[in-house]
């Protein structure tokens, strides 16, 4: 009798052809799927991904070229509080000295640290706080906002494979809850942003694939992340007694932070009770 059409015999075991294994439920991932542990990215998503990382690069280096050199040793980005503590002196000295290029090259690195998600801004945050005062927050703003939003664009256009390997739960999670929101998008951002329930990072690379308008995206940042940059900066100012950056986030200040970030879904809140009523 001859074999049935879809069976072959391979190594004396009946195996489906790849016929009916392409057709097969179980040959297909679902949505979401953590892909396996394989790189996310196909290699047109990488070229494109490595082509912007070069031409951000490529700027960045042209900037510190143009920046005088320190005569007092090698400047290097603070990677911990004891690195902070060491450059602040030497820092402060190149900054009053060179203020338009030290600035230039502070925003640069800090916007380019936050675009490709490099650990490190809660240290250049503090830096500004140390060098300049109070008056910090507003670079530390202005930087943190221009660098998430060019991360949302990187993401925009490259982000939606690597969301989903790395937090697949999670975005499900996070695009059912905007979905709630409607009308009262931004006021949930700005509560996001205000306080630590979700990563910046996430927020910034899920944002544009969960269909979050920039204009909301850019306001609540702008807005949302006052509160956070005051304590940092405020935090720089008191260096010395600044022992590790757990220190910023105590009890007392997180709950500050979701008090704050209650009062901006009030209006949501009250709009239910009413509905309910």
């Amino acid at each position: 009798m001859a074999a049935p059409r879809n069976l072959v015999v391979e190594t004396g075991r009946l195996v489906k052809d790849e016929e009916t294994a392409e057709d097969s439920p179980t040959s297909k991932k679902p949505v979401g799927a953590k892909l396996d542990g394989r790189y996310p990215l196909t290699g047109w998503e990488f070229t494109v991904a490595m082509s912007v990382f070069v031409v951000f690069t490529t700027g960045l280096f042209c900037i510190y070229l143009t920046m005088p050199a320190a005569e007092y040793g090698k400047l290097k980005l603070p990677r911990s509080i004891s690195d902070l503590k060491m450059l602040r002196d030497d820092l402060g000295t190149y900054a009053s000295i060179y203020p338009t290029k030290f600035i230039l090259g502070y925003c640069s690195t800090y916007i380019f640290m936050q675009t490709f998600m490099i650990p490190g801004t809660i240290f250049m945050s503090l830096l500004a706080g140390a060098l300049f005062g109070v008056k910090g927050i507003f670079l530390v703003v202005f930087n943190a906002t221009a660098g998430a939003s060019s991360c949302f664009f990187l993401s925009k256009l490259i982000g939606r494979p690597i969301v989903l390997w790395l937090w697949p739960e999670k975005l499900k999670l996070f695009q059912a809850e905007i979905a709630k929101r409607g009308d009262k998008l931004l006021n949930y951002m700005l509560f996001l942003r205000i306080t630590p329930t979700l990563p910046n990072l996430f927020i910034n690379l899920a944002s544009p694939i969960v269909d979050i308008p920039f204009h909301v995206f850019f306001l609540a940042t702008v807005v949302g992340i006052i509160p956070a940059s005051y304590i940092t900066v405020r935090a720089g100012l008191a260096l010395g007694d600044l022992n590790s950056v757990k220190d910023l986030y105590d009890l007392k200040t997180l709950t500050v932070l979701f008090l704050i970030g209650s009062i901006s879904i009030l209006p949501t809140l009250l709009k239910r009770k009413r509905i309910y009523e």
